[in-house]
């Protein structure tokens, strides 16, 4: 994995309820390492680090650096990375940021704090949004910077509620 898909794994965790153990495993679905081996334990453990990337989320899309920063800064000290590079078989070689026996939430919360900070870093505060129809934290990686929606499929369902709604009578 790369910083990248680490802030992938922090926006999958963040806009994730994890009320049960299908809805984590959901979340974690591009990293079947993770997702295949997480039990209640590693939910219980994500629930206050999701509501901690929600809060830091929160304070990027509202420009509050003073609360990003002590948000972020917190994440990683209580989750902090422990890089290791790795290699499975025929897969390239890849950097990890737990060690190889811990658990699913110790590494999760590990990235999704590395990928976030690694993101504020690069992003600073003027890259962040909170969907306009869901509610979803998102990056705008868009040209101009003035995405409101986190997927098309969210805004093609306000777009054309608006549409009909101008064109009932």
């Amino acid at each position: 994995m790369d910083n990248a898909d680490y802030l992938d794994v922090a926006l999958r965790l963040a806009n994730s309820e994890l009320g049960d153990l299908p809805t984590l495993t959901g979340a974690l679905q591009d990293e079947p390492w993770w997702a295949a081996r997480a039990t209640e334990a590693d939910l219980v453990a994500l629930r206050p680090v999701a509501a901690a990337l929600r809060a830091t989320l929160a304070a990027a899309v509202d420009g509050d650096g003073g609360a990003v920063l002590s948000e972020v800064n917190t994440l990683l000290e209580t989750h902090p990375p422990r890089p290791r590079v790795s290699g499975h078989g025929d897969t390239p070689w890849h950097i990890h940021v737990a060690d190889a026996d811990a658990s699913p939430a110790t590494e999760v919360a590990a990235a999704a704090a590395w990928g976030l900070a690694q993101a504020l870093v690069r992003y600073r505060l003027t890259q962040w949004g909170r969907c306009a129809d869901c509610g979803n934290f998102f990056l705008d990686r868009s040209t101009n910077g003035t995405k409101r929606f986190c997927s098309a499929k969210c805004a093609n369902r306000v777009h054309v509620a608006a549409f009909r709604s101008r064109h009932r009578g």
